[in-house]
């Protein structure tokens, strides 16, 4: 069909594809490809659109894989974990409840649900907790359909540079059709969200990531007060407490996200008074615990648009990172509604994770979508990056291949490969050139 005009969820990013297509077979994306290369066209996919940077667009063929969803095979592991193949288009949403069914969890998840498994991997999405990795590390095996139309796996066994590469792949080397994810048994969370100090948090911060399974915290620019989230495992069969329906509604729907709307329009004609209203709502919070299914835990509706940038950090400068922040907001007089996001992930091996090499804190802010936030980011990311922090790939970000070249140790190994996998920039686009194309005249 002809291309009808994309945008992603935070309305930041457009395209208008010469065709769209819907595949839900691996065999019609092997077609998708081969038709593309017959007529020049270069090819994308998208999922739910939850990237802010540009790395879906494409004026080409946009390959959208919603149809392409489900769980293709289960195989337990005498642990009690297994080995479970689900289609690259399946939602996080919709795989965690299934399996939940399946006496199953995911064993970490980011704090939204929305994306399809392969733009989460591909992109580096993550959660939070000191033990835990990314997503991307959670995968086993993929399926791909490379350029010249091959549909290739890949795992530690079998083309495993390849495997290394294409878990946050970026949608450079090919379109995954197919990820085998290690999943855990089905296990709960105890979440006690609690009202704190930033002062506090940061002072006691480094014993709380060791001995807390999942801790993230928000802080509330202009403050210094914070809202710390500790959730801790327990076993699948442990008595669920989750939150009652009213107290549900009125926290995470009216308060996160209707009334926080309403707030937002109201600062962005009159930003001088952010900073009382944000004194006023972190004052206003109040502590709740409750324990629930794993992935409800995790995940939590956002309705609100907003852009966002994110930076991983050496763990141990997250506390300077934050007051540095703090320090550049107090001086320029650059009013801030929206909770500054903080979590923490394992090291990893994976060529091209924020977290290759190093245990990780993560510092993510988000500006309100009708109001300017360059200036912001532009100095956070600064701070960020005087500390060798490293972006996230579909977080608005200013850096280029060059930038990425001295942050990753195998960038250039993963340019080969893409190279060796797309030789015609099939599945390039503007931002991928910008990522990935060294200069060697910088």
């Amino acid at each position: 069909m002809n291309g009808v005009e994309w945008r992603n969820w935070a309305g930041n990013q457009s395209a208008r594809p010469q065709e769209s297509v819907s595949p839900k077979t691996v065999e019609e994306v092997r077609r998708t490809v081969f038709h593309a290369g017959e007529t020049g066209l270069r090819v994308k996919c998208v999922g739910a659109g939850h990237s802010f940077t540009s790395i879906a667009v494409t004026d080409g063929i946009l390959v959208d894989l919603d149809r392409l969803q489900g769980i293709e095979s289960v195989v337990p592991m005498p642990d009690g974990s297994a080995s479970v193949t689900v289609f690259a288009g399946t939602r996080l949403r919709a795989l965690t409840a299934w399996l939940w069914d399946l006496g199953l969890a995911m064993t970490n998840l980011g704090d939204i649900d929305e994306q399809s498994i392969a733009g989460a991997i591909s992109t580096g999405t993550h959660g939070t907790g000191r033990r835990f990795g990314g997503i991307a590390t959670q995968v086993q095996a993929l399926e791909m359909v490379t350029a010249d139309g091959s549909v290739v796996t890949c795992s530690r066994d079998s083309e495993p540079d390849m495997f290394d590469a294409a878990r946050v792949g970026l949608g450079a080397l090919g379109i995954i059709t197919k990820v085998t994810l290690r999943c855990e048994p089905a296990f709960a969370l105890h979440a006690v969200e609690a009202p704190s100090t930033l002062t506090g948090t940061l002072s006691s911060l480094p014993d709380v990531v060791e001995q807390t399974d999942h801790f993230e915290f928000y802080w509330f620019p202009h403050t210094d007060r914070v809202l710390t989230k500790t959730n801790t495992r327990l076993p699948a069969d442990s008595p669920l407490a989750p939150l009652g329906r009213v107290r549900a509604f009125l926290d995470d729907e009216l308060l996160a996200n209707r009334a926080f709307e309403i707030v937002n329009r109201a600062v962005t004609r009159f930003p001088a008074a952010i900073p009382r209203v944000n004194a006023f709502s972190s004052r206003a919070l109040s502590a709740r615990e409750f324990t629930d299914r794993s992935y409800r835990v995790f995940a939590s509706s956002r309705t609100v648009r907003f852009r966002e940038m994110e930076y991983a950090v050496p763990a141990e400068s997250i506390t300077y990172v934050v007051r540095e922040v703090d320090r550049w907001l107090q001086s320029s007089g650059f009013a801030v509604a929206f909770p500054v996001e903080v979590r923490f992930a394992a090291a990893d091996d994976i060529w091209l994770s924020t977290a290759n090499g190093r245990d990780s804190a993560y510092i993510a802010v988000h500006q309100y979508h009708r109001r300017e936030h360059r200036e912001y980011f532009d100095a956070v990311e600064k701070i960020a990056r005087s500390v060798g922090g490293r972006p996230h790939w579909g977080k608005l970000h200013s850096q280029t291949a060059n930038d990425f070249a001295e942050m990753y140790e195998r960038f250039g190994d993963f340019v080969a490969m893409r190279d060796k996998l797309d030789p015609g920039g099939m599945f390039g686009n503007e931002y991928l050139a910008a990522a990935l194309h060294v200069s060697r005249n910088a």
